[in-house]
């Protein structure tokens, strides 16, 4: 057997490295290898091994008993000892947790520490759905493509071809646990885990389902529609109950939880429920005043009145013309910024009459001391 390289190793980190770098570092590798998405050769051992690095390191007991002892001091550790206090969850959103578990020999998905009694609820599996701003305005449905497990439909979950009961394990006489005394250096250690000869469910699979394998699971690739509310905002997360992979029986399937993300509108931003606009007006129109049409969110236009004297930078409140609550009746406020435009070009006319109103307002300047921000401010606070 090879020996084992050292866990700091493995990760890529530095011995002095924090948690928050440990962790870092081992997802990088982790979602590199995993082989759901991975085709190097080698990639199951190599996530494995990174794994187990993560498993030791992440634990201070662990990793305390590492740096005095080096691998010896793991001894009487089992698989199961290993992974009892990882979030796999946390840190593989959207693969299929159980199987990750069988893949280092041992089953109980998300229940590391040996199985209760009762069937076990299948884990949440994790997507993105991306709309536009509009869309989160109006509410809208949208259809996403995800891969999930599902009970098998030859055994459904029994893992034995029909007909066939498994028998109970003689290992652990089907409690689905084993002691284990184990000498270490650190003297006499027992440990309770899982029986691994029946992954814990006390039975043995002689003759195993053709379909599934033994497994008591399979694959499927399946497209599901998933209503988002008006108002919804960015980050917000979408819960489809029962979506997610199955558990050990029908009805304990975990649920598919979607991440809204929201693409940038070329007119609009957003924040919370209000939208920012901005406005381009002419010299003309920021002192004589007009009547111009701004759009909105909805796609229509509304009427607003610049006041003669605006100045470049003003911001106006046009009311319930933002986003649609999600949390609240209601609508947000849309705010306007006007930018008076300056002409890069004139002609000779152009001139000649700016001249003359040059001369006729005798070069008068009002300093205007308010920045943006606190215009900005000042409306919202109105």
């Amino acid at each position: 057997m090879a020996e084992k390289r050292d866990y700091y190793e493995v990760l890529g980190v530095d011995k002095n490295a924090s948690e928050k770098d440990i962790k870092k570092a081992y997802r990088k590798l982790a979602m590199k290898y995993h082989p759901d998405v991975s085709e190097e050769e080698g990639a199951e051992e190599k996530f494995k091994e990174v794994s187990e690095a993560y498993a030791v390191l992440s634990d201070d007991e662990k990793r305390q008993r590492y740096d005095q002892f080096g691998h010896a001091g793991m001894d009487g550790f089992s698989a199961e000892d290993f992974y009892q206090n990882v979030n796999f969850e946390d840190i593989f959103q959207g693969f299929d947790i159980g199987n990750i578990f069988d893949m280092f020999g041992f089953g109980g998905g998300s229940n590391r520490r040996g199985r209760q009694a009762g069937p076990q609820r299948g884990s949440d599996i994790y997507t993105e759905v991306k709309i536009t701003l509009e869309e989160a305005f109006n509410g809208v449905e949208k259809e996403v493509k995800i891969r999930r497990s599902k009970i098998c439909p030859t055994c459904n979950g029994n893992k034995s071809k029909p007909g066939v009961e498994p028998k109970t394990c003689p290992t652990c006489n089907g409690t689905g646990q084993v002691k284990q005394v184990s000498n270490t250096i650190l003297g006499q250690m027992m440990n309770v885990r899982p029986c691994r000869d029946c992954g814990g469910t006390g039975k043995i699979i002689t003759d195993p389902c053709e379909e599934c394998h033994g497994k008591g699971n399979v694959r499927e690739s399946k497209t599901i529609k998933i209503e988002i509310p008006a108002g919804v905002d960015e980050g917000d997360r979408l819960r489809v109950s029962g979506e997610g992979n199955c558990g050990d029986q029908p009805g304990y399937e975990g649920d598919l939880i979607a991440s809204v993300h929201i693409s940038r509108n070329k007119e609009f931003q957003r924040e919370g429920d209000h939208l920012y606009y901005e406005q381009q007006i002419s010299f003309p129109q920021a002192a004589l005043g007009d009547v111009i049409q701004i759009p909105t969110i909805e796609g229509k236009t509304v009427e607003f009145k610049v006041t003669p004297g605006t100045q470049s930078g003003t911001v106006f409140k046009l009311k319930d013309q933002g986003m649609t609550s999600v949390r609240h009746k209601g609508r947000g406020n849309l705010y306007v910024t006007v930018k008076v435009v300056v002409p890069k070009k004139l002609n000779h006319k152009q001139k000649k009459l700016l001249k003359e109103f040059d001369e006729i307002s005798g070069n008068e300047i009002h300093h205007v001391e308010k920045g943006l921000f606190d215009k900005v401010k000042e409306v919202i606070n109105s």
